[in-house]
Formats: C-alpha cells, structure tokens, sequence
C-alpha cells in the first residue's frame, strides 16, 4: 500500500519535476527541428527525402547541368533561409512576450499590445521613407519600438504602481498613434516605398535572403542568451516590486534592462518581416502552462514554441492556397480567438 504514495513522493520531487521540465523541452526542440525538415519538403516544389538531404549536405550547389540545380536554388536560396528566419523571429517575439508578462506581472500583455510592433515599425518606414536620413532600419525599427514601450509604461504608471488595465490601454494608445503617423508616411512615400511599408504591415517572409538571416538570427540568439542569463531575476520581478527590493533586486533597474533586451530582439523582427501579432501572447501562456511559472524553463519553452508556431504558420501561409498569404493574418486569425479565451477562463487573475 505505501508503494504507490512513495512514488508518487519521488516523481513530485523537485529534482524530477526540473528533470521532467527539461525532458518537455528537449521534446518540444526535438519537434521543432522535425517541423523545419518537413517545411523543406512543403510547397508548390515537392523534392524527395533523399534528394533534399542530398541538397542540403551540398551547400556550394551542383555542376551546371545536373538536374538537381534547381532544387539546390529552392532549397538554398527559397525556403531554408526563410526558415530560419522563422525560426528567429518565432524566438523573438515568444520570448520578448515572456519577458513583458514577468515585469508586468500579466499574462495578457505582448510586443502587439504594448504598441511595440507599431512603434517599430514606424522607425522602420521612417528608415524606407527617408533613407538618406536615417542609415539603418534596424536602428530606426529599435528606437521605435523603445520608444513606444516606455512611453506606455510611464502613462500607466501611478504612485509606484504599474496597473494592467492601464497598462494595456496605454499600449493601445501608443499603438494607435503609431499607426496614424504610419498612415501619413504612406501618404508621403513613392510607389516603391508604399508597396514596402504595406508589406510590413501584413507581415511576411516574400522577399527573405541570406542577408536578413545574417543580420537577424544572431541578433535574436544574443539577445535570448542575456535575457535567459537574467531569468531568475524576472522571476523576483513577477513577485511583486516591494518583494524584489526585499530579495535585494532593483526592480525599476532589471526591468528598463529586461525590457530594453526584449525590444531589441522584437523590433530586430519587425525590421524583417513586419508586424506578426499574437505569438508574443500565447505561446509564453502555453509555456507556463506546461512547465509552471518558473522563467528558467518558460523562457526556453517559449522561445521554442514560437519558433515551431511560426513555421507552421508560415509553411500555412504559403501552401493552403496558389497565392501566398501574409503570415500575420494567420497568426492574427488564430491569436485573436485565444484572447477571447483567456478573458472569459482567466479574466479574474488578468485583472
């Protein structure tokens, strides 16, 4: 009789529960590399297993005339670099959700919310608009995006206290006013600019090179690195500000710090593929789900999740129908509905 209580005692551990958590996400990795082969495979092209693998193993392509050139070009050129891509944004944006949720202690607050992405891509279409101005989209998407977030986080902030309710419409608010000075820069812009901005609105990966993933992906996988390295100081900062400065950390600081980390990786995303809504909402939620509230776990987790999450969504995007469609629609159609879910099941701990 007491067998089963004694095992029951083991596997509630702390050491197993970290071991099974760790165990969730080598799965959940294991998983992400399956979906980005699969994507390899998917599309209006449709290569063998072995042919693909082939392909890939020949990164300098094959002698003029061998048949498999063209799949060397689709491979290559066409659908690994936009993986990857995917796969950095996908971190970005779920992680940057993650760190936003633990300093403002909230569940419902994300990069699309929080106005980031607008503001982000305001610097970005100031960048396309007035290129002799601005040198960098990168830079200008940044400074947006920064601006946009701490702007919202000092509208919200009274007497010490950082309310979600107003922390959300302040977020809106900013997006809003990004998103009119947006409209007035499309009205300024040429053809070509337009057609540019338009595209990032809709969010997409039409147009990824090798030289997007080079600018991006390592940006993205630094930036995860420091905010991971700092993962026990957002879980001091999701307890509270008076609890933080009890443990000896200061919030304001590791929040400005934390906050300035998830920024940059959000709007390193926006400069390449536009705004792409909802991921940084739902897939830390789905993380704490899984792994509990513990950011050395969640934040991995989420990071994963998202990078698969956008896959999907992206190989979607270009497959259900002849012509391709924006990726953030899909994301948009799907993330949407969520919310409404975690208003009416988990409103009262929202707010």
């Amino acid at each position: 009789m007491g067998t089963p209580r004694a095992l029951n005692a083991w596997f509630t551990t702390r050491p197993f529960a970290q071991n099974r958590k760790v165990v969730w996400i080598v799965l959940a990795a294991g998983l992400l590399c399956a979906s980005a082969f699969a994507a390899l495979l998917i599309g209006a092209y449709k290569p063998g297993l072995w042919e693909t693998l082939a392909t890939i193993a020949a990164p300098q392509g094959f002698p003029p005339g061998d048949e498999r050139t063209v799949l060397h070009t689709i491979i290559w050129e066409i659908r690994l670099p936009r993986i990857l891509l995917a796969i950095g944004v996908g971190i970005a944006l779920a992680s940057s959700g993650a760190v936003y949720q633990g300093c403002f202690r909230n569940p419902l607050v994300e990069p699309y919310i929080l106005g980031v992405s607008a503001g982000a891509a305001f610097g970005a279409a100031l960048g396309i608009v007035f290129p002799k101005f601005f040198l960098s989209i990168q830079l200008m998407a940044f400074a947006g995006g920064a601006i946009a977030v701490f702007s919202a986080y000092a509208l919200a902030r009274r007497n010490g206290d950082t309310p979600v309710v107003a922390l959300v419409l302040a977020g809106v608010l900013i997006g809003s006013i990004a998103t009119a000075l947006v409209s007035i820069l499309k009205y300024l812009a040429n053809d070509a600019a337009l057609r540019e901005i338009v595209f990032w609105y809709m969010g997409g990966f039409y147009h990824v090179s090798w030289s997007d993933v080079r600018i991006v992906l390592p940006g993205v996988l630094a930036g995860f690195t420091l905010i991971w390295a700092l993962s026990w100081k957002l879980n001091v900062l999701s307890m509270g500000d008076e609890e933080a400065r009890a443990l000896g950390v200061h919030p304001e600081r590791y929040k400005v710090v934390l906050v300035a980390l998830a920024t940059f990786i959000t709007a390193l995303s926006v400069s390449a593929c536009g705004i792409i809504a909802w991921i940084g909402l739902m897939m830390p939620h789905a993380a704490r789900m899984i792994l509990g509230p513990d950011h050395r776990f969640v934040l991995p987790m989420s990071a994963i999740m998202g990078a698969l999450y956008l896959i999907i969504c992206d190989t979607l995007a270009r497959t259900l129908i002849q012509a391709e469609i924006p990726v953030g629609i899909i994301t948009s159609l799907l993330g949407a509905p969520y919310l409404l879910y975690l208003l009416r099941n988990k409103g009262k701990e929202m707010f």
